[in-house]
């Protein structure tokens, strides 16, 4: 199992936090964001990662060398030379390579320790698999999800309010069919020029659409995301209680 994460953007809705220093570099009590990633998989025996950089990759690179070798796991790059014209359905097919076999895929700003990872890891074993949480009210910036049971059917930010089932935070397993499946999604979307303004869900909806995409429930570990300002805040406020 090797971990992609998606670590290509700048974080512009941080702004002007991020004017200097891409989004996984942003200090989370006193560890970078991707650090914190990276920890808690490695502490759930995981050793190879890939992170598809793009903004200040120079940064990146320099700060993931001295990670892998603190931590001694494998730190691979791909750059995205288009991080700046495309939204991360393009990050993904650039990294289309690493997906040969099993791996999770994570967004680059989501703080979670091992205990989410363990969750993920020990649910039932599919061919692809969503971590999800389930909210009594759904904004506009989260990435809903529609269900039949245990399996995905739609996700998106603009699903109708009174259809959502519960969001989707952003971490995914690809186990052997699933991974190659959402390699040839990746593929066949990434021909269309409007793939460019495309965020990844819309290719994991459209997988949806051809095989069973089971969801993996994780609302009682504690979690959070970093997309603004007040969410980098409420980031140092979770860590320092753990």
């Amino acid at each position: 199992m090797k971990v992609l994460i998606l670590g290509a953007g700048q974080g512009s809705r941080l702004l002007p936090l991020t004017e200097d220093i891409p989004k996984a570099l942003l200090d989370i009590g006193g560890k970078r964001l991707i650090a914190r990633q990276i920890e808690a998989f490695a502490a759930c025996g995981i050793t190879e990662f890939v992170v598809i950089t793009g903004y200040a990759a120079n940064q990146m690179d320099t700060a993931l060398a001295e990670l892998a070798n603190d931590m001694s796991v494998t730190i691979r790059t791909v750059y995205n030379p288009f991080y700046s014209v495309a939204d991360n359905l393009a990050s993904c097919w650039m990294a289309r390579a690493e997906m040969e076999e099993d791996f999770i895929q994570v967004n680059g700003d989501n703080v979670f320790r091992s205990d989410l990872v363990e969750r993920l890891l020990a649910a039932p074993e599919h061919a692809v698999t969503a971590a999800i949480n389930y909210k009594q009210r759904y904004d506009a910036d989260d990435m809903k999800v529609m269900l039949d049971g245990g399996r995905l059917t739609e996700i998106g930010k603009t699903l109708p309010l009174e259809a959502v089932d519960a969001e989707a935070i952003g971490i995914y397993i690809f186990r052997n069919a699933g991974a190659r499946a959402y390699r040839q999604v990746l593929e066949r979307a990434m021909r269309d020029a409007a793939a460019l303004k495309q965020w990844f869900p819309s290719a994991i909806g459209t997988l949806a659409k051809q095989m069973e995409v089971h969801v993996a429930p994780v609302g009682d570990v504690k979690w959070c995301e970093v997309d603004f300002p007040v969410d980098l805040t409420q980031a140092r406020q979770l860590v320092a209680e753990w």
